[in-house]
């Protein structure tokens, strides 16, 4: 890999820090950010500020407005598509590493359908994830890799272990302290580890 975008949800902070700590001058890191809408994530590619809006007029209008490049992420999972959703993002994301194989078979026939360009994700939770998904752009430098975000190819796809996608779900729980998104059974045997 030369380069990596880092959306995580609702925060550009971990691509803001990723690209300051970047010293390699042959990587690139794409800021960007996954936003929760009411209409399901939606995701912003070359951010410089923070999404403030949730609703998925907002997001739309405040990632235009930074000329952010945006995506629809694993369409067919936790989205309430209508054709102007489709219409007014950039890109369709076309493989997720999360996803399950007929979830990423539609979105394909999604872009195909709407004349979408169609880009891959990682959906990396964790550090084995990353690289599941790999997509060709070409260009050296962020501008170059801007301008030419939209011609991109698919390079390769994995697709992440089956226990990855549970855990992060049990993690997100206990960080937001919304334990009982927890099963009973993982909840007490996380509960017999914190005592």
């Amino acid at each position: 890999m030369n380069g990596i975008a880092i959306t995580d949800h609702d925060t550009i902070k971990g691509g803001l820090e990723a690209r300051n700590i970047n010293n390699d001058p042959n990587f690139v890191v794409i800021v960007g950010c996954e936003i929760l809408t009411d209409v399901g994530d939606i995701i912003g590619l070359f951010l410089s500020k923070e999404i403030k809006s949730r609703d998925y007029e907002g997001v739309i209008k405040e990632i235009k407005d930074q000329n952010g490049i945006i995506v629809l992420p694993h369409p067919y999972r936790g989205h309430k598509l209508n054709s102007k959703i489709i219409e007014n993002v950039d890109a369709i994301e076309v493989f997720n590493s999360r996803n399950n194989e007929n979830e990423n078979i539609k979105a394909l026939k999604l872009a195909k359908k709407y004349n979408k360009p169609i880009l891959t994700g990682s959906d990396a939770h964790f550090a084995i994830e990353i690289g599941n998904a790999t997509t060709v752009i070409k260009g050296s430098d962020i501008t170059e890799i801007n301008k030419n975000i939209l011609n991109a190819s698919v390079k390769s796809t994995e697709y992440s272990p089956l226990y990855l996608k549970p855990t992060s779900q049990i993690i997100k729980a206990i960080k937001s302290k919304k334990y009982n998104l927890i099963p009973q059974e993982v909840y007490n045997l996380v509960s017999s580890f914190t005592k």
